[in-house]
């Protein structure tokens, strides 16, 4: 077991977000996504793909979301999505939003 620092990760990438997956933990089963928003950030995709299934954390800040699904997700809310709908993160706040998806291949429509 290591300890991995994903919010630097995060912060060191170019869109904001580290995937913690297969080439950390040599598993296919699941993933998780740190993702970080600026004040004002708009239009981070998010989309499981065929097969998978997400639930999305507002873990500090409030987003907006729009697509295929509309919503406000406050701080400490969650909602579970799966396979090709797509929709995008807003950070609608002053201050960083910070967001964790947690997601895995759906048991009835494995693909690899």
């Amino acid at each position: 077991m290591k300890k991995i620092d994903v919010r630097t990760r995060a912060l060191s990438s170019q869109n904001g977000e580290y995937v913690l997956g297969l080439e950390d933990t040599g598993s296919h089963a699941c993933y998780m996504i740190y993702g970080i928003l600026k004040p004002g950030e708009k239009g981070r995709l998010i989309k499981p793909g065929k097969g998978h299934e997400e639930i999305i954390l507002a873990v500090k800040g409030d987003l907006a979301i729009t697509g295929d699904i509309s919503l406000r997700l406050e701080q400490g809310s969650a909602f579970h999505f799966t396979g090709e709908i797509s929709a995008f993160l807003e950070n609608t706040g002053s201050g960083e939003a910070v967001y964790i998806i947690a997601g895995g291949h759906s048991a009835h429509d494995h693909h690899h």
